[in-house]
């Protein structure tokens, strides 16, 4: 075989894994990571609400190689952001495969319109897109009537109830019903814990699937930026605060300056008292660096080994406070 034969690039199999805010999406992708065959490579493009970024530090702490859009949907701006960043993941890392991860308040439709249009033809093999549910969301209509859970459900080729130790015999009742509703059937359907999804499931075909509504987003549309550009300090600045609304939720975000350490039994009682539907940290403290996530007002920690800053992300159908939290916020700084 010639050498230029040998040259030729390969389709990299590609996966989306959505789900709506807090469903474990990220959890599932660090499991993913941590079982996947040992000599590939694997990439993860992470799509966030939020303006910060957190879900990355989360992913590269378990060696993903990794790019982020944050501050909106990938799928807003005619897809730029998401191409920018997709285009510098598949370039520079090369990998075996490739995770998409959207924002828990996108909407599938566009994201999958680009990776099959003619310039992702050749260069990705789009495969089963994964959807992460909740069943206990079932019995609540702020999700059921929202369309982008809707359509999540929808586009689903394999159908994963997450946390299914939290779930009641009602709970599964109703997902028992969704699932036998599904046409085309899911090619398949599983319940985990912990995001615990095996690899070989990303392997099913992708097909079309009818969708609720294709003209996602109301106003107002979720504001993506046009280039995939983390949130940094500005220079001499020790904190710095971004916000986001959209598809009617507001998110309040904050970095600090890595010289802060912030009391950690401060933090972790401050944090038990949050009210915002969705929170997501990674913090430097006094008894090391830890990533924080509360969902269904639980507050979950876990040791990092390294962060290049401090971060926080409150998420919420309401709008924040957002004085009054960063008065909090810097209350709990212990060395400076």
């Amino acid at each position: 075989m010639s050498e230029s034969s040998n040259s030729t690039p390969k389709s990299v199999p590609t996966n989306i894994l959505t789900g709506f805010l807090g469903v474990g999406k990220t959890t599932a992708i660090q499991h993913l990571l941590r079982t996947k065959p040992k000599d590939e490579t694997w990439a993860v493009l992470v799509n966030e609400f939020g303006e910060v970024g957190i879900d990355g530090a989360l992913l590269r702490d378990g060696g993903a190689r990794v790019r982020e859009v944050p501050g909106g949907c990938i799928c807003c701006v005619a897809g730029l952001p998401m191409t920018v960043a997709l285009n510098q993941l598949l370039g520079r890392e090369r990998p075996d495969r490739l995770l998409i991860e959207p924002t828990g308040l996108g909407h599938p439709a566009q994201i999958i319109d680009t990776l099959t249009g003619p310039f992702y033809q050749a260069v990705l093999d789009l495969r089963a897109t994964v959807t992460l549910i909740d069943p206990r969301k079932l019995a609540d209509e702020r999700y059921t009537e929202n369309t982008n859970f809707r359509d999540q459900i929808a586009v689903a080729d394999v159908l994963i109830a997450n946390k299914a130790d939290l779930c009641a015999p009602e709970d599964w009742q109703r997902f028992a019903r969704l699932e036998a509703d599904a046409e085309p059937p899911k090619a398949r359907v599983e319940r985990v814990e912990q995001g615990q999804i095996d690899p070989a499931w990303l392997d099913y075909p992708r097909l079309e699937r009818p969708l609720h509504d294709r003209h996602f987003h109301r106003e107002p549309r979720l504001q993506a930026p046009p280039v995939a550009q983390l949130m940094a300090l500005p220079e001499g600045e020790p904190m710095v605060r971004r916000e986001n609304r959209g598809q009617d939720y507001y998110s309040s975000g904050w970095v600090f300056t890595p010289d802060w350490e912030f009391d950690f039994n401060g933090l972790f009682n401050w944090l038990n008292g949050v009210t915002a539907e969705r929170v997501k940290a990674v913090m430097i403290t006094d008894e090391g660096i830890f990533s924080f996530n509360i969902s269904e007002q639980v507050v979950t920690v876990n040791e990092l080994d390294e962060t290049p800053d401090s971060r926080i992300e409150l998420i919420d159908p309401a709008p924040i406070e957002a004085e009054q939290i960063e008065q909090e916020l810097r209350a709990l700084v212990v060395n400076a």
